[in-house]
Parts: C-alpha cells; structure tokens; sequence
C-alpha cells in the first residue's frame, strides 16, 4: 500500500452525544460529558482499530462497511456513556407501573432490554417509512396515473425519502432537548476547523470557524440516500416488500460507495468535491446549531486527547489505517 503525508484531522471525526461530543482519533476514540456539577469528564472508548481487521476490510469499499459497523457499534457505547454520566436519567419524572415492572422482571439487565427493544423499533418505524412507505405510495401514483411514469419510480421514491427525513429532522430540531445535542454538533465541527487551520483550540479561535463539515455524518447519510436513488434503477421489483428487502441487501454496497465518496471529499478540494459535499452542508443547517462557550469547552476537551502525542498536525499514516 502507497503512504502519504496528511493532515491527522482526516482521521479524525465526532458526534454529538446528551450534553457531551465524542472526537475519534487516528490512535484513539474519547468521549467528553459535561457533567452535572459542570465539570468536564473524559473517557477512552476502545474500537475495534484497522490493524486488528482482516486486511480484506483495509481495501477500498471493504473498509467503509467495517467503518460504519465500527462507528454504529463506538457511538452507541458512547451516548450510552454520556446519558450515565450526565444525569439524564435521573431528571424525568418518578417512575411508572411499567418502568417499576421492567425493572423488576429484567433487574441489572432493564437498560439493555429497553435500549435493544428501542433499537428494534427504531428499525422497523425506519425500514417502513424510508422503504415500504415510497414505494407503496408511488404504486398509487402509477395506478392513477398510469404506466407513462413507471421510468420515474427511483427518482421520485429518493425524493420522498429525502423530504421525510429533512422533515423528521427539522422536527426533531425543534425539540429543546435535541436542539441541544445540534449546539454539540456545530461544536464539534467548529473545533475540526480550528484545528485543521493549525491554529490553537481556545474557545475564542473555536468560536469564529463555521459549524458546516463536509466530513459529517450527515453528510453521509444523504449521500446513501442519493447513492440510493441510483441503486434503485436497478431493483426491478414493484412490490413494496420485496423491493424494501432488495434495497436492504444493497445497503453495504450504498455504504462503501458512500465512505469513498466522503473520504474523497476529506483528501482533495476541487468542484466535483464541492458538488459532492453539496447536500450534505446544506441539511447540516438543520443538524447543526451556534453552540455556547460551555460546549466548545467540551469539544476542545475531546479534540485534544485524541490530537497525537507528537503534536505535530501532519503525520504520516498508510491507507490500511485510514
């Protein structure tokens, strides 16, 4: 494999957690909670690493399916983390017949049987209305209207997908709660940018950078969601169910493809990277807000232990480990 010189912030990336953010590392993945009494906590989440892989998951398209598994699996231990750590829990109101009947019946395993019942629902309400739900409802729009628009089913389907999930997320954005984890966003992102500038992580060099990231995990996502569309012109099933279960089978092929593109993106700057990053930097004016001081606080916390040791900006890396 080819080596080259890069930046160390191409490897990096983050999430925004429950009153916290999560910064992954060329080395190391930390996550930083604001904790109650407004102090800054700090902890290591350890993932699986590229070295530890089969060299089959360092290859092209391989390695953005063993990094979005990598990533879905480190995230969810993290917000996992910083729900415990920064009270949430222990703000809502007493507890109900059925939260005391959980708590009975499941004991010390309660929280995993909730939080894997809340996943699996989570799954279906997304399987049935980013799949089934478009399909089906372009079925009605071509029985009324007839065969003509049978060439514009995977055009239409994307459009829709795409508009229920900027709406879900512009719904979301008016929660106060999730508007907050948004603020940790825009944090997370303006320190990447401080940073990437070689400039010093202070609140007031953080602050003036702008929250907008090519490298997002929003920016993703309407990538699949547009990969999406030009996968489905190959589907030829009109039913919304074996059409939703073909959709499902491509997904890892719509993720490698996807990863590529963003790491692209991440590597060169030109025209087709700016048409590319395009959407993304747009629905990222939902997903992420102007955060305060406090935040930045906590988002400088993250980035600093996950900047290498050496604390040069530049480090040389192979492309089995990016």
């Amino acid at each position: 494999m080819s080596r080259e010189k890069t930046k160390c912030i191409t490897s990096i990336g983050g999430q925004a957690l429950v009153e916290g953010i999560m910064m992954r590392g060329p080395q190391k993945t930390e996550t930083a909670v604001r904790m109650p009494d407004g102090s800054i906590s700090l902890e290591e989440i350890k993932s699986n690493s590229a070295g530890e892989r089969s060299k089959i998951w360092s290859l092209p398209f391989f390695r953005g399916i063993a990094n979005f598994i990598d990533s879905l699996s480190v995230g969810y231990r993290a917000l996992s983390l910083s729900v415990e750590k920064s009270g949430v829990e222990e703000e809502g109101e007493d507890e109900s017949k059925f939260d005391r009947w959980i708590e009975k019946t499941f004991g010390d395993r309660a929280l995993s049987v909730i939080s894997g019942a809340g996943t699996i629902l989570g799954l279906v309400i997304a399987i049935g209305l980013f799949f089934v739900f478009p399909t089906w409802l372009f079925n009605m729009i071509q029985k009324a209207a007839g065969p003509s628009v049978a060439g514009w089913r995977s055009p239409l389907e994307g459009a829709m997908r795409i508009v229920i999930f900027t709406l879900y997320l512009a719904l979301c954005a008016a929660m106060p709660d999730v508007r907050r984890v948004f603020e940790y966003h825009g944090a997370e992102h303006k320190t990447i940018f401080c940073y990437e500038n070689s400039e010093e992580l202070t609140v007031k060099n953080v602050r003036k950078h702008q929250r907008f990231h090519p490298r997002c995990g929003t920016s993703f996502i309407v990538l699949m969601l547009l990969i999406g569309i030009l996968i489905g012109f190959i589907i030829p099933f009109t039913n919304p169910f074996l059409r939703t279960a073909a959709k499902l089978l491509c997904i890892p092929l719509v993720v490698g493809i996807g990863y590529e593109l963003i790491r692209y993106c991440g590597r060169n700057d030109n025209l087709l990277t700016h048409i590319i990053s395009a959407p993304g930097l747009w629905m990222q004016r939902i997903t992420t807000k102007e955060p305060d001081d406090s935040m930045i606080e906590v988002a400088i916390a993250a980035m600093r232990e996950v900047i290498p040791e050496d604390g040069e900006d530049r480090i040389e890396i192979s492309e089995d480990a990016a």
